[in-house]
């Protein structure tokens, strides 16, 4: 859905839905001063549907939690369009059912209001390569809803013990936030061999998005591993 701009360069079409005006013309303003982003509209909740639906973005960044209409709901009926854009929730709030619930309808990331301007454009590039963005709020509340010792995470682990050593390695880089060029570089293997990886990993640990394989293999404890393979190295 990149437009292309003079010279070539592709550019990746933003949609902002929050009920806070301020919100909205701030986040117009950082993202619109970087060239290979623009925001094509931005849009209170009530509206959000069909200002995306028009608009077409390649992403959007829709507030968890508005007034007029609840940003879930927004959520359901974006998703369910034919060839859905990235959506991002923005959040304040540190409420587990809320973050939970938006994961399971197709959240491709969670990011703060006050997200620092300069990081705001890249967490943009990487939804849009394919990359998961979870704010350290956002990580800590989803880590803190799995529970301790019961059957769901005996069953998830089980499931990621499944996958092949290739396939434990892209789900690591995959948590850790990179795309799938970027998964791609690190161990020397294509994108769309990464990508063909990443798509027998959902289907193994029977998820739908990047966001839920990396809470799964976080709470498998593949991160912690990771972390002491290189610490002994």
């Amino acid at each position: 859905m990149y437009e292309q701009r003079w010279g070539g360069a592709r550019v990746i079409r933003v949609v902002v839905v929050d009920d806070e005006a301020l919100i909205r013309s701030g986040f117009e303003l950082i993202l619109g001063a970087s060239e290979d982003i623009e925001v094509v509209a931005t849009a209170c909740g009530g509206d959000a549907v069909d200002t995306v639906r028009r608009a077409r973005p390649d992403v959007v960044l829709l507030d968890i939690r508005m007034p007029d209409v609840d940003g879930l709901t927004v959520l359901r009926e974006v998703r369910a369009m034919p060839d859905p854009p990235v959506v991002a929730m923005l959040t304040t709030f540190d409420a587990d059912e809320y973050i939970l619930t938006a994961l399971h309808c197709g959240a491709a990331g969670f990011l703060l209001k006050d997200t620092e301007p300069d990081q705001l454009a890249h967490l943009v590039r990487t939804l849009v390569a394919g990359g998961v963005v979870l704010s350290p709020k956002a990580s800590r509340t989803l880590l803190r809803a799995r529970p301790g010792t019961g059957a769901a995470v005996d069953e998830g682990a089980a499931r990621v013990r499944q996958l092949t050593a290739r396939e434990r390695d892209v789900l690591v880089l995959v948590a850790e936030g990179l795309s799938n060029a970027d998964v791609g570089a690190r161990i020397h293997l294509s994108a769309g061999t990464v990508k063909d990886h990443v798509s027998a990993i959902l289907t193994k640990l029977r998820v739908t998005s990047r966001v839920q394989a990396a809470l799964l293999a976080q709470r498998a404890g593949l991160l912690d591993q990771q972390a002491q393979s290189e610490a002994a190295r």
